[in-house]
């Protein structure tokens, strides 16, 4: 029997992790990249305006219901600067399968993709998926992007260059000189710029957050990626977006029809009153998760000097990197076994050379997280230094 082109895509890790987790109660989780706080009141309040209308039990536009396209546009206008003139917006089940449509729509099995090591477990997946290729591009040792190195990556089959900013697994954000260098060079090159911004919210300290979207004359080849999942606490009702150009709109149509037909439309209707609630209601939940993060910091300091903790300014997540030649995912399960704290392996986001964990912690309030980076904290304490 011939094997399947799934045998070479890397198995989740998430459930791997919550199963270690489930097998060792009382374990406090540094893992998933989740936040404690739930949708705005008003996204609850539009399922009563959902169930008005029988027929919102039928299949709805692929696209997305009109009202939802339009408080997107609206939004997308105010608060990204995105000049939405030959630019189409589609409502998708999540960012990720807004990511799959894109690297569907505009591949074919054996093209590349440019993807910043360390990159998003899933979008290295969807490629995979597709029948195309990762070129991985070594960020440097802050994790930001080197741009020298993501041109010479470029060849006649690439056909996109991803970046995450904010960044998940690192936190850092990218600055917009880098992010202009690297739409430029997709405009120049004839290849496609496709930008992640899940975690566009979520920024502290100095740190500004820029949208390559906003970028004159970008629409053409720049694919934006958004969700809901984070900023309002989404997560399991499955809703994010992308703004396209206009010229991809059919394709991404026939693959959305295929998959999904149309995203849940009582998820919809959800997000029609969490992004009429705006922006503010997400900052005040995320104030309580930058108190958050500095305690971790805070608790991380008498591992500094053997441990290395880039700066990273946003999403909920640190990315350390650890002296040891010892298996990644071999430490969180003796640090989940033995100090009842998980995390996520860096061997997951590409991170094959060296000992790298990805700690989150928007999920966790003020206690929870103090105790659990103390668990952390003293297991590597005993098992590496």
């Amino acid at each position: 029997m011939a094997i399947s082109r799934m045998h070479t895509v890397q198995s989740p890790i998430i459930p791997v992790v919550g199963e270690l987790i489930r097998q060792n109660p009382g374990t406090i989780s540094l893992g998933q990249g989740v936040v404690s706080y739930p949708p705005p009141p008003a996204a609850i309040e539009q399922i009563a305006a959902f169930l008005s209308q029988p027929d919102n039990h039928k299949y709805q536009a692929v696209q997305g219901i009109p009202s939802l396209l339009e408080v997107i546009a609206q939004k997308l206008q105010a608060e990204n600067g995105m000049d939405l003139s030959d630019r189409e917006i589609v409502v998708t089940a999540g960012s990720n399968m807004g990511f799959l449509n894109a690297v569907l729509a505009i591949t074919q099995p054996g093209d590349e993709i440019i993807l910043q090591t360390p990159y998003y477990f899933n979008h290295e997946m969807a490629i995979a998926i597709a029948g195309c290729r990762a070129v991985l591009v070594a960020t440097d040792a802050n994790y930001q992007l080197q741009l020298e190195a993501i041109e010479q990556a470029i060849t006649e089959r690439t056909r996109a260059i991803v970046t995450v900013s904010p960044n998940n697994p690192t936190g850092v954000v990218y600055p917009e000189a880098d992010l202009r260098q690297v739409n430029q060079l997709c405009r120049d090159q004839g290849i496609y710029h496709i930008h992640d911004e899940t975690y566009e919210y979520f920024i502290y300290d100095e740190a500004e957050h820029f949208s390559p979207g906003a970028i004159a004359g970008s629409a053409e080849y720049t694919i934006s990626l958004y969700s809901l999942s984070k900023a309002y606490g989404f997560a399991s009702w499955r809703i994010g977006y992308m703004a396209i150009p206009s010229q991809l709109l059919t394709a991404i149509m026939k693959i959305q029809d295929t998959n999904l037909i149309c995203p849940a439309v009582i998820s919809q209707y959800a997000a029609v009153g969490a992004l009429q609630t705006g922006v503010d209601y997400c900052r005040s939940q995320i104030q309580a998760i930058s108190e958050v993060r500095s305690l971790l910091l805070k608790h991380l300091e008498p591992i500094r000097e053997r441990c290395a903790i880039p700066p990273a300014k946003g999403a909920f997540y640190f990315l350390l990197n650890l002296p040891s030649s010892m298996d990644a995912l071999d430490l969180v399960k003796q640090l989940i076994q033995e100090y009842h704290v998980a995390a996520i392996p860096g061997t997951t986001f590409g991170l094959l050379n060296g000992c790298y964990l990805r700690v989150a912690y928007g999920a966790l309030q003020k206690e929870t997280a103090s105790a659990g980076i103390e668990r952390l904290v003293k297991g590597l304490q005993a098992i590496l230094f």
